[in-house]
């Protein structure tokens, strides 16, 4: 995965688990949830604003947070995403969306079964896209406005290399070309249906033995798709995927995995060495922009904290 991705990445496994561990809420009378609380940058942060933070950071955390303090987490989200206005910049319903609909995948459900998880535990779905919004508008603007500063060269990389043991600096790494097959299962389907497209997978698997004859084979069957090729160098790939891709042979199939779609594997029919890209520079890389990422974050954001206009509507 791109550097640039490291702290949406992380935000996007916390709230995976999140929503999965969620206390049932307690019902509260209408007119209290609509109190506002406080006004940051001119946007009201309402009592329903707090309860709903307040059960993701401890179902995250498995802690009561104090309430204090999720008010100043949600004032900073208001006053991150009123600094990015100023800029005229705005993140999209469809990226905030779909950004929403990756993190059902990661837990291999669909996105009604996401929201209807959610739902359970008394949590609208535009709670979480407001969260996903507020982390999508910094990280995008920090690193647009900072982006010189932000930028990890191939010398900072080599430093880091060195700082750590010489001998690592060599390890290569390798670019995958990888072709996506899925067998398709309808929506609603039963666990004796999703069984049995597991066991076609499995067959399709045993079939395929190279590129050139498997995926012409596959793309014949019915209810499986073949999708267009992509190019993956290891350092950007899960350690789970990378290490699998390193057991199998060109010309094969990934061990099959259910999805909200239905069984995907991949084609690994391209593999190329590549000294300059390899996990473990991928993984410094990662780390010197995330270094980097939360110094340039926390003083804007101190910066702009200092600038705000916070009206509070009760005792604090």
């Amino acid at each position: 995965m791109p550097a640039t991705d490291v702290r949406f990445r992380s935000f996007r496994r916390w709230l995976a688990g999140a929503a999965l561990a969620l206390a049932a809420a307690i019902a509260m009378p209408a007119a209290a949830f609509a109190q506002v609380v406080v006004v940051a940058n001119g946007s009201p942060i309402t009592a329903y604003d707090i309860d709903q933070r307040s059960k993701l950071i401890a179902a995250s955390t498995h802690k009561t947070p104090a309430r204090q303090d999720v008010i100043q987490e949600l004032i900073d989200d208001r006053i991150k995403i009123a600094k990015a206005k100023s800029y005229n910049f705005e993140v999209p319903d469809s990226e905030v969306d779909q950004a929403f609909t990756n993190m059902a995948k990661t837990q291999h459900i669909s996105t009604e079964q996401f929201i209807q998880a959610i739902g359970h535990s008394g949590i609208s779905p535009n709670t979480i896209k407001a969260r996903i919004r507020a982390e999508l508008t910094w990280s995008q603007l920090v690193r647009g406005k900072f982006s010189a500063s932000l930028e990890i060269g191939e010398a900072d990389v080599a430093k880091a290399l060195r700082d750590r043991s010489e001998s690592q600096a060599d390890v290569a790494g390798y670019t995958y070309t990888l072709y996506p097959v899925m067998v398709l299962i309808p929506p609603g389907s039963n666990p004796a249906a999703m069984e049995a497209k597991r066991r076609e997978a499995e067959n399709l698997r045993t079939r395929f033995v190279s590129c050139n004859e498997g995926l012409a084979f596959a793309r014949a069957l019915r209810d499986v798709a073949v999708r267009e090729p992509v190019s993956r160098g290891s350092a950007d790939l899960a350690p789970q995927l990378r290490d699998m891709l390193g057991s199998i042979e060109i010309g094969h199939l990934t061990a099959p995995e259910l999805t909200a779609q239905g069984v995907q594997m991949f084609a690994l029919c391209d593999k190329k060495e590549s000294k300059t890209d390899s996990p473990l520079k991928g993984e410094v890389r990662q780390q010197l922009f995330a270094k980097r990422f939360d110094a340039e974050s926390k003083r804007f954001l101190d910066e702009i904290r200092k600038q705000a206009m916070i009206e509070y509507k009760e005792n604090k």
